[in-house]
């Protein structure tokens, strides 16, 4: 009895370390053909309230991305924004500001943000979801990414540049 417990064991340890194995040389295989991470699919957008400034108040979009993309790069102010409150669009259209032309890297671990800039003058419209279009260097990457939170738009309100960090 005790030698084929004991068999059973080495036999369990060898395989798991061969499945250990092979498995991180999968992971390091498939890295190359890792989907990225700035398609809408591929990440998750949040929006929290930030500082408010000297007649403004800002929410911050933050990107995460999990484990298991590729990391990918991001450039200037999302495009196309569309808010929304309940589902239907609020028809506040947004500009943008900042500097449109650094490259920003976003992927697992390396999170990415962008500010919304509200005036706020007391007319502020209650929304819960933002519609946007990411950019690459190389134009608009396809699909809606889609961030949600409580916050507030009016109109004059702006978007801010794509920057690294939560």
């Amino acid at each position: 009895m005790r030698t084929s417990r004991t068999s059973a064991t080495v036999v369990a340890v060898i395989s798991a370390v061969l499945v250990s194995a092979g498995t991180a040389q999968a992971a390091l295989a498939g890295d190359d053909s890792a989907p990225s991470a700035c398609r809408p699919a591929n990440h998750l957008a949040k929006i929290t309230r930030d500082r408010a400034g000297s007649g403004h108040l800002h929410f911050r979009v933050t990107l995460t991305a999990p484990k298991g993309y590729a990391a990918c790069s991001l450039v200037g102010s999302p495009a196309d924004v569309v808010f929304a409150r309940h589902g239907a669009p609020l028809g506040i259209t947004a500009g943008r500001y900042g500097d449109q032309s650094t490259t920003v890297t976003f992927g697992p671990g390396s999170p990415v943000h962008f500010d919304i800039q509200v005036p706020d003058q007391g007319r502020s419209t209650p929304a819960d979801e933002a519609a946007f279009t990411l950019n690459a260097a190389g134009g608009r990457i396809p699909g809606t990414s889609v961030a949600e939170g409580t916050f507030a738009v009016a109109a004059g309100t702006v978007i801010g540049p794509i920057r690294p960090g939560a």
